[in-house]
């Protein structure tokens, strides 16, 4: 899971459980705002109605009362209140038809009264069980209003409903005190049971007063209820109850009542209208902090949304913007590692491969923070040092290795060049002898292949080849110092197109390029097949084509050995090539020379190496003028010829015209196979001879290390030289001079070879056959070898 995915996680998760909490808090305050608002508009529409009946049935009860002890003028005032508890109850039960509420219980219980008024009429039965059918009624209708208007849920709602609540109960005690002192009638006698009653009622409604009452009224209507107990009325009420409880005579059928009860029939009149006034009061005060409250959870809900909205915008802009940092800081990151590793740590490696410095401000360095990206930036910078360190070491050592080996290639190449002078002196001293004289020659060519090797290695090694040469060299003659590295320089025909000559300084890098792409193609073409080299200048400077018939190789093979050619190989490539210095060799001059070889498919199936030198390597040949359009250059004579009486002129000839196309070379350039032996070069006699630079015992040199000059006449013989005290000097010799009286005889001319009408499919096919055959041949010879 990405990181992005992992922060987005993080926040949507607290984000949706705030906003479900919200949600849920929300749902409830409304579901509490719409409950006390349906609780507000009940109490409005039925508690009127209710409390009027009440009131009702409390007056008609005390009226029961009256006509039960036969009061003068009960009946008419008993009518006048049962018609005003029959409109009081048939209000109550049109607006009471919620069927989720309570009043069920008081309407089931109204059905009853007829049957108790009948009783009343009837006197069936006792007083006692008919009034306390209507304190049922009420008693009834007080607890409705306990369970429906008090609002238990809230607090303060239910501590403000609590003084109605007490003083419709305290108003029901002083209207069971009146009932009773109703019953007493005429004759001011109680039962015990009634007196009990009244007592009981007494007590209940003092401690309602004192307790539940005056304690939770507020400010404004304690002062109206202090107006009220104050009256005249209330305190005839007290002295009235006062005088019951301590005036009251016992009789033998109940309790005699004092004659102060004659007064309570006007002050209950008067102070129960202004207590139903302050229980009136009371409950529009309650409706109206119902009211207030329900506006106030909506605002508050209003609020928690906006608030919660707020809380959730803030999370979501500061997760966005703590992802975006992360991110931007992650990416920065993720940047300059690619960098480092893809331009910065490659630069640094290749400049310690060169042996330069490097600039510890262009690598990543500690910078001590202490948040995790810094901290992963600090492990990368710390890696990247490692890093660094361990290729300068690793450079610090290739160096110190190179050194080492330049120092034993340039000791060994010392030997080596030692060793040709020997060689040559023995050649001087020796020459008489023929066959000591080619094994010399042959010797000469071993330790001049040895040298090659030696200088590759001092290539390889970061050296530079040893370049004896101060004069500019021709083409012609650089292509012959070429062809006599190799060892197989008889199959080797040169053509120097142009005439120019080369910079001194790079003529030694030249001519070994030129000699590890010769051998290569003596090596992997057929023992008879020729290897032409041509030189020609074209826009870019010189190009010079090495053309071979060896075996077809593969375009991805092509492929991969010019990249090794365009761009000098690393030393890791060339550790797991070990046994394949050729191509690494060329690469390495072609990258110091800054010229380019291309290796391709030639026309004749083998391969065609093509070098483009710079035209800054060149410079004009002075005193001579361009050739005719083509020359080929002789090849080296035999080493064991005899001498002739001149120089062997060269010949001309017209330059191979055949197109380039692209081919196959299979193998690179360090696998030995076996030399062909020396073309035939028929003699031009109108040619002009060619300078050939020559030992003192007259033999040429492998090496042409001065500019060509004008052909000086060859004397046919040269007398031997007088003896010298200490040893007697070898007589010089004369090229052409030694070969034999055989070949001295005019050239017989060779039969001329109708032309092949072969298709070049059928001598691709032919090639290819041969190709396979020489292969096999090799692979048994590689597995007879030791």
């Amino acid at each position: 899971m990405r990181l992005r995915t992992l922060l987005i996680w993080l926040a949507v998760v607290p984000t949706v459980a705030m906003g479900t909490q919200v949600a849920v808090t929300a749902e409830r305050l409304l579901e509490q705002s719409a409950r006390l608002r349906a609780d507000v508009e009940a109490a409005e529409r039925v508690g009127a109605p209710l409390y009027t009946l009440l009131v009702d049935m409390q007056e008609e009860r005390t009226a029961t009362a009256a006509q039960w002890a036969g009061t003068d003028g009960a009946e008419a005032e008993l009518r006048i209140r049962r018609a005003a508890t029959d409109t009081a109850a048939a209000e109550f039960r049109r607006l009471a038809d919620d069927p989720s509420r309570s009043f069920t219980e008081v309407t089931r219980q109204l059905d009853r009264l007829p049957a108790y008024r009948q009783r009343a009429d009837t006197r069936s039965g006792g007083a006692d069980s008919t009034l306390a059918y209507y304190s049922d009624v009420i008693g009834k209708v007080i607890q409705v209003y306990q369970q429906e208007f008090s609002h238990a849920e809230d607090a303060e709602l239910a501590q403000a409903s609590r003084p109605v609540v007490s003083m419709l109960q305290a108003t029901e005690m002083v209207a069971r005190e009146d009932t009773v002192l109703a019953l007493a009638g005429p004759s001011g006698e109680l039962s015990f049971v009634g007196y009990d009653q009244f007592v009981s009622s007494l007590g209940a409604q003092r401690y309602l007063h004192e307790a539940l009452i005056v304690p939770h009224l507020t400010e404004r209507d304690e002062r109206f209820y202090e107006r009220v107990v104050g009256s005249e009325d209330w305190q005839a009420k007290t002295r009235i109850e006062n005088a019951v409880l301590s005036g009251h005579k016992d009789t033998v059928a109940g309790i005699k009542v004092p004659a102060e009860v004659g007064g309570w029939k006007s002050a209950h009149a008067n102070f129960s209208v202004q207590m139903t006034t302050l229980n009136i009061d009371l409950a529009r005060s309650v409706l109206a902090r119902g009211e207030a409250k329900a506006a106030e959870l909506q605002a508050e809900v209003a609020w928690l949304i906006a608030g919660s909205g707020g809380g959730l915008l803030a999370v979501v802009v500061v997760v966005v913007f703590t992802t975006r940092s992360v991110l931007r800081r992650l990416r920065e990151l993720h940047e300059r590692t690619v960098t480092v590793a893809e331009e910065t740590l490659p630069d640094v490696v290749a400049r310690l491969e060169r042996g330069q410095t490097v600039d510890p401000q262009a690598l990543p360095s500690v910078t001590g923070d202490r948040d995790e990206v810094g901290r992963i930036s600090d492990a990368f910078a710390r890696a990247v040092s490692v890093s660094v360190d361990g290729h300068r070491r690793l450079a610090a050592e290739r160096h110190g290795f190179g050194l080492f080996a330049s120092g034993i290639a340039s000791r060994t190449g010392n030997l080596v060049s030692r060793q040709l002078s020997l060689t040559e002196d023995l050649q001087d001293t020796f020459g008489h002898d023929e066959a000591l004289l080619a094994q010399l020659m042959r010797s000469d060519q071993l330790t001049v292949g040895m040298r090659r090797q030696i200088e590759n290695l001092l290539i390889l090694a970061g050296g530079e080849v040893p370049d004896p040469h101060t004069e500019p060299m021709r083409v012609a003659d650089l292509l012959r110092e070429a062809a006599a590295e190799v060892e197989d320089f008889r199959r080797i025909e040169r053509q120097a197109l142009d005439e120019t000559s080369v910079e001194p300084s790079v003529i030694s890098q030249i001519s070994h390029l030129l000699a590890e792409l010769l051998d290569n193609a003596t090596r992997f073409s057929p023992p008879k097949s020729k290897v032409v080299i041509r030189a020609e200048l074209v826009a870019d400077g010189l190009t010079v084509e090495i053309e071979d018939r060896g075996p077809r190789v593969s375009p991805e093979r092509y492929e991969e050995m010019n990249g090794r050619l365009h761009q000098a190989p690393p030393y890791s490539v060339l550790a797991q090539n070990a046994h394949r210095l050729g191509l690494f060799v060329v690469g390495h001059l072609a990258d110091q020379l800054g010229a380019t070889v291309t290796l391709r498919r030639s026309v004749y199936g083998g391969t065609c190496a093509v070098v483009v030198l710079p035209a800054e390597l060149l410079l004009p040949t002075e005193g001579e003028t361009p050739r005719e359009p083509a020359r080929r250059e002789p090849a080296l004579p035999a080493p064991a010829a005899e001498p002739a009486a001149a120089a062997k002129p060269e010949r001309e000839r017209e330059p191979d015209t055949e197109p380039d196309t692209e081919r196959e070379p299979d193998t690179e350039p360090d696998t030995e196979r076996e030399p062909d032996t020396e073309p035939d070069a028929e003699p031009e006699p109108d040619a002009e001879p060619e300078p050939v630079v020559h030992t003192s015992a007259g033999l040429p040199s492998r090496r042409t290390k001065a500019p060509r000059r004008a052909a000086a006449a060859v004397p046919a013989a040269r007398p031997a030289p007088a003896a010298a005290p200490t040893r007697p000097a070898l007589p010089e010799r004369v090229p052409q001079t030694h070969i034999a009286d055989q070949l001295r005889a005019p050239r017989v001319p060779e039969t001329r070879v109708p032309q092949d009408t072969a298709t070049p499919e059928e001598v691709a096919d032919a090639w290819a056959d041969y190709e396979q055959g020489t292969q096999t041949v090799e692979e048994e010879l590689r597995r007879d070898q030791p």
